[in-house]
């Protein structure tokens, strides 16, 4: 993929970042929930609108969410939880998870009020175990304010780029997906998303405390990993931590093994029975299977499940899956052709 010009990289969203970097401006919750709340209206057509399918997913998100609450009067979290300058409240309000039909194995969230379980994903968990493992996960990023920390890093590579005068090449390093969005016209609050992977740390940090949600939600901490080990059966820990963002899927493993070493012996009073029985959950997955294989292809659910593949991956340690590739091909090939006629 080649350098974008300097014309698209000072897109609106870069721009935005200049000046809000200049001014040392803040990533506030309120901006991120309304960013996510534009993102949404993108990825709204891939959403399995189905209600059964929809209540149990909640309900299993309901869990995790109260259970993160309790964590919280128990001021168990990362010091970006308590923030005294702002209320946690919202995080255990109107939070929704959604199905998303996409054949992109992923789970995403963009840090406000909305999490994306991709069907792909979903056709893979062979247990609910495995299904709430990952959505506990992603409410870890929430709960630990990763996208507000993540868009504050990109405001300051681009404040540093502009302070050295090498903004486009910094673009075109750091940002480049998220430059070929905006100028493609997907939007400023997706563009960010897409140009924003979280770091190796947020991805433990994720692992650490959804570990913790998803033992005291009521499910067997022992088969928190059972997702990680699937992945690795299907070849997905190829890429070396060292050149990877994220933690290798067998250290991710390693560590769920040790923080079940560290329980205290009676953890199992929290266990709980899971929400569907072996044969409910087999029978919501054929459901989500049939029902998305019957979704109009038309070209806003085409562009909404672009944009799923294009965001950078939360389970895996690469980035290289086909559908992913293709996605962010796509886009820029949007940009350029959009450059040629301009």
């Amino acid at each position: 993929m080649r350098s974008l010009p300097m014309k698209t990289t000072l897109a609106p969203l870069a721009m935005l970042m200049l000046l809000l970097a200049g001014a040392g401006c803040k990533v506030d919750d309120a901006s991120v929930i309304s960013q996510a709340a534009d993102v949404h209206k993108g990825l709204q057509p891939a959403v399995m609108d189905d209600p059964q399918l929809a209540n149990y997913l909640q309900t299993l998100g309901n869990r995790i969410i109260t259970a993160a609450k309790q964590a919280e009067a128990k001021h168990i979290g990362p010091d970006s939880h308590f923030q005294t300058d702002q209320s946690t409240a919202w995080m255990f309000q109107n939070m929704k998870f959604h199905f998303v039909n996409s054949k992109t194995l992923n789970a995403f969230t963009t840090g406000g009020e909305h999490m994306y379980i991709y069907t792909a994903l979903f056709e893979q968990c062979q247990t609910e175990d495995e299904l709430t493992a990952v959505m506990s996960h992603e409410f870890a990023h929430v709960y630990c304010r990763h996208v507000q920390q993540g868009t504050q890093r990109q405001y300051a590579i681009m404040g540093a780029a502009a302070a050295a005068g090498v903004v486009g090449a910094a673009v075109a390093k750091d940002n480049r997906v998220a430059g070929a969005t905006a100028g493609a016209g997907v939007g400023a609050a997706a563009a960010g998303f897409l140009g924003m992977g979280f770091t190796r740390q947020d991805e433990d940090e994720a692992d650490k405390y959804g570990f913790y949600f998803f033992m005291m939600g009521g499910w067997d901490p022992n088969r928190f990993a059972d997702f990680f080990k699937r992945m690795i059966d299907m070849g997905y820990d190829k890429t070396p931590e060292i050149a990877s963002d994220h933690p290798s899927l067998a250290n991710r493993v390693e560590n769920a093994k040790r923080r079940i070493s560290e329980l205290p012996k009676d953890y199992t009073k929290w266990k709980k029975p899971n929400t569907a029985t072996p044969e409910q959950f087999a029978a919501l997955k054929q459901r989500a299977k049939d029902l998305g294989a019957k979704m109009p292809d038309d070209a806003s659910l085409q562009k909404a499940q672009q944009l799923l593949a294009a965001f950078p991956s939360c389970v895996s340690s690469t980035d290289n899956q086909p559908e992913q590739v293709q996605a962010r091909k796509q886009i820029q090939q949007n940009v350029d052709a959009q450059q040629k006629s301009k």
